[in-house]
């Protein structure tokens, strides 16, 4: 198995054997097995994922495997996940993180959605309350404008079952 490895722009090194405890299809860097421990390190940049992704991710997770989360550096969170069923093999291991990958991009993007989205989803929810407040009182409704002032109505939406049907039945017969 060859691997490729890029150190910088224009420098590259090719490997005949995988790197030592890294996971196959990994980067290195980002990765690391401890087959001893059964357990495989994952390294994320906090500037490219939030913190409350990284708890969402996490929390999907518990039933499965134990997960630590740790910052060695200020920069960046350390992921450790051991299976809580014994014997997980390399390639069962390899697979946990990349589902964990998959979870973590999954819930960053529902937590942009949600920032994104967050001014709509107060009107809405302000809305909806400000209807559950109950019916209006005695002085709200004097200060309410019943006039029966005409408006445009050209699809004829405004009418009643009986005022639309009423017409048709009478023409028709």
């Amino acid at each position: 198995m060859w691997t490729l490895l890029l150190l910088s722009p224009g420098r590259t090194l090719v490997r005949k054997e995988p790197m030592p405890n890294s996971a196959e299809g990994f980067p290195a860097d980002l990765v690391e097995v401890e087959p001893a421990e059964g357990a495989i390190r994952l390294r994320v940049e906090s500037a490219l994922y939030p913190l409350d992704a990284l708890y969402g991710a996490a929390y999907v997770f518990i039933d499965r495997c134990y997960v630590l989360l740790d910052r060695p550096t200020e920069s960046s969170y350390r992921v450790t996940l051991t299976p809580k069923k014994a014997g997980g093999t390399e390639a069962a291991l390899r697979e946990l993180v990349g589902e964990f990958v998959n979870e973590l991009l999954s819930c960053a993007w529902r937590a942009k959605i949600a920032q994104e989205s967050r001014a709509t989803i107060e009107a809405v929810t302000a809305q909806a309350l400000s209807g559950a407040r109950g019916a209006p009182s005695l002085d709200d409704l004097q200060k309410y404008d019943f006039s029966d002032d005409t408006f445009d109505d050209p699809l004829g939406i405004a009418k009643s079952w009986e005022e639309k049907y009423k017409k048709k039945a009478e023409g028709g017969g």
